[in-house]
């Protein structure tokens, strides 16, 4: 189909952030489940994505990868799931402001923290995130301005936000502040979450039992 929607991904990845989008936009799609090692970085994979790395999208003949590009790119593609401002709103601002600062400064600072690396006081100015501490107090701030992310409606900037937020608590990477509970309470009990958790748990279910 000229248009079919594919989502190579794997439920031990970033690849559930983009699972969770596919659920929120209510669109039929079909999952390819890339495994590690060969699958991901062998040639075919690596056509779709150089990184070879998942999640990746295909529409059409349109490749989609990082997962901040795929929910940004799916919400504005399918419009009546209305998970993004519409054009012109400004309301786009703080839309892309929280995606892109999870993006850039929470992707670092959390990857940094996970492999114990500590940017020296001296050079704090000279890297995207400042410090660890200056990262999580603006997410703090992000996630306590209104009920979500771009005001009181939910986008596809919560989901990733959110994603983030969640896994880091999750894994010890981000502290368990109230306010990250509140919020990440608030969007994991939406039904497209659930369906998502759902359907990746599942996978990795099986993927475990397999071997």
């Amino acid at each position: 189909m000229a248009d079919e929607l594919v989502l190579y991904t794997n439920p031990m990845s970033r690849g559930r952030i983009a699972r969770w989008m596919m659920e929120e936009i209510g669109q039929p799609y079909r999952a390819e489940i890339v495994g590690f090692g060969e699958p991901m970085k062998g040639a075919a994979y690596k056509a779709i994505n150089p990184m070879g790395k998942v999640p990746a999208l295909l529409h059409g003949d349109t490749v989609i990868t990082e997962c901040a590009a795929i929910c940004a790119y799916m919400a504005d593609a399918f419009p009546q799931a209305g998970l993004a401002p519409e054009p012109g709103s400004r309301l786009r601002g703080p839309y892309y402001r929280w995606m892109f600062f999870a993006a850039g400064p929470v992707e670092a600072a959390v990857s940094h923290k996970a492999f114990g690396m500590e940017v020296p006081a001296d050079r704090a100015r000279s890297i995207g995130y400042g410090t660890y501490a200056d990262a999580m107090d603006t997410l703090e701030y992000a996630v306590t301005r209104d009920k979500y992310l771009a005001g009181d409606r939910f986008s596809a900037a919560d989901i990733y936000v959110g994603s983030q937020l969640l896994w880091g608590m999750q894994f010890g990477t981000i502290e368990k502040r109230p306010a990250f509970e509140a919020y990440g309470a608030r969007i994991s009990a939406r039904p497209a979450a659930r369906r998502a958790v759902e359907i990746d748990d599942a996978l990795m279910a099986a993927m475990q039992k397999q071997g």
